[in-house]
């Protein structure tokens, strides 16, 4: 997993509330396994019309919105079902933050378990957030260590997250990552089974 530390980039406001997880990438779009490739199906009915063209009003196809890495979002992001597509389909886009006033618990776990950092403002703060992105100026600054997001304008909003999370975050450090830290110590257990139980190396 990729550490996340500090995020300057542009900002998306989608002021939307209840964005369910269908939403973020529709069912026909979970057929795969693989992390890549999700970014054609991130909000789908969205992006594009019914016969499969772009829908130029939506934000993320407008071009002062193209390769936004933040997400400013309304309440209650990513509810509904759980679906570990979700947070890969936004990273795949290029979004690696998503700010909002709350997230859907399974989705929440999902993000981080991922990578993919989700950060709880307060309701003005994201509302300021989302105003400024609509000017000319969509650049805002996340920085984990300090647990601050920079609006566009200068503004230091603090962010509260769990330390043990903000840690893995920091060191890039997946289930499979924690794990791998304790590799020696499952090679000397390995050892000690196989001489104990040598039946259970055949």
């Amino acid at each position: 997993m990729q550490a996340f530390t500090r995020l300057d980039g542009r900002a998306a406001p989608l002021s939307l509330a209840n964005i369910d997880t269908d939403q973020i990438i529709p069912k026909q779009f979970l057929k795969t396994v693989e992390r890549e490739g999700l970014a054609k199906g991130l909000f789908y009915d969205f992006r594009f019309d019914g016969e499969g063209r772009e829908n130029a009003d939506f934000l993320l196809n407008r071009a002062e919105y193209k390769g936004s890495s933040v997400l400013i979002a309304g309440n209650n992001f990513g509810c509904g079902s759980s679906r570990e597509h979700a947070p890969w389909a936004l990273m795949d886009f290029g979004i690696l933050c998503v700010i909002s006033t709350s997230f859907a618990d399974i989705f929440n776990n999902n993000c981080f378990n991922n990578g993919l950092l989700p950060v709880v403002l307060k309701p003005e703060e994201v509302a300021q957030l989302m105003d400024e992105a609509k000017g000319g100026n969509h650049m805002v600054s996340i920085d984990l260590a300090a647990q601050t997001v920079i609006s566009p304008s200068g503004k230091s909003f603090q962010f509260d997250i769990d330390p043990v999370r903000k840690d893995k975050m920091l060191r890039g450090l997946d289930f499979i990552g924690e794990t791998l830290m304790h590799g020696a110590d499952i090679d000397v257990y390995e050892g000690k089974r196989a001489l104990d139980r040598p039946w259970l190396e055949a």
